[in-house]
């Protein structure tokens, strides 16, 4: 096995053994492959070795991948901060959105969509730590923010997305989780039908499991660490 599909079969590994002893099933979680900063052939060396979806942070680079790569059927999630200028890229290029965090985003996104695609899949991005440098709609705006993103034409809300800091300690990763999670079944409660808890990364992503987590964003466990140049 190339390295590429041979990390792929490992982080696969990693999500079945954190489903089997959290008791879930693991057909009931995605992955999302990071595919940031690295070019299209390696994307396409990774969807060879059997994986479909693909997550971009700047939408440029994914866009042009996107055009690049078009023949191969994958599915794209743009999970990077979105500015309202660039909602059009985004919205006639990609499948999802995790990243939407205000209404304006949530318009431009359905103002944008064309009627020959269908509807963009979105999450909302939640501010798990309550930190004003962070980026994610706050606890307390959350429910509003939801209700009326699910009545915009051309989109459907799916679900939430988080990024919490970074610990070490399992308890603390699976506390940040455990917030999304209840955050995400009071919604479910209020009647909006929700699917998708995208959450946990190449370092987090059992205590993402543990708690919920439909999606997990994984990138330098599939790829490899990114050039800091």
């Amino acid at each position: 096995m190339t390295t590429i599909s041979a990390n792929l079969q490992a982080v696969l590994a990693r999500i079945f053994a954190a489903a089997r002893k959290y008791g879930r099933n693991p057909d009931d979680i995605s992955l999302l492959a990071v595919s940031k900063t690295w070019p299209a052939s390696v994307v396409r060396e990774a969807a060879v070795a059997g994986q479909q979806a693909f997550g971009e942070n700047y939408v440029q680079e994914g866009a042009a991948k996107i055009a690049e790569l078009g023949s191969l059927g994958l599915v794209w999630h743009f999970i990077g901060p979105l500015q309202s200028n660039k909602a059009k890229q985004v919205a006639t290029a990609f499948d999802w959105v995790h990243s939407v965090d205000r209404l304006k985003i949530a318009e431009r996104l359905s103002e944008q969509r064309p009627d020959s695609l269908a509807p963009l899949q979105v999450c909302l991005q939640v501010n798990v730590s309550g930190e004003k440098s962070k980026s994610g709609t706050l606890m307390d705006d959350l429910s509003s923010l939801a209700h009326r993103v699910a009545l915009l034409p051309r989109l459907k809300l799916r679900g939430l997305m988080a990024i919490p800091a970074p610990v070490e300690d399992f308890a603390q990763q699976r506390k940040s989780f455990r917030r999304l999670r209840e955050a995400f079944e009071r919604l479910k409660e209020s009647g909006l039908l929700l699917d998708t808890l995208s959450m946990g990364m190449s370092h987090d992503l059992e205590a993402a499991v543990a708690e919920g987590a439909s999606i997990v964003r994984v990138g330098t466990a599939i790829f490899g660490a990114r050039s800091k140049s």
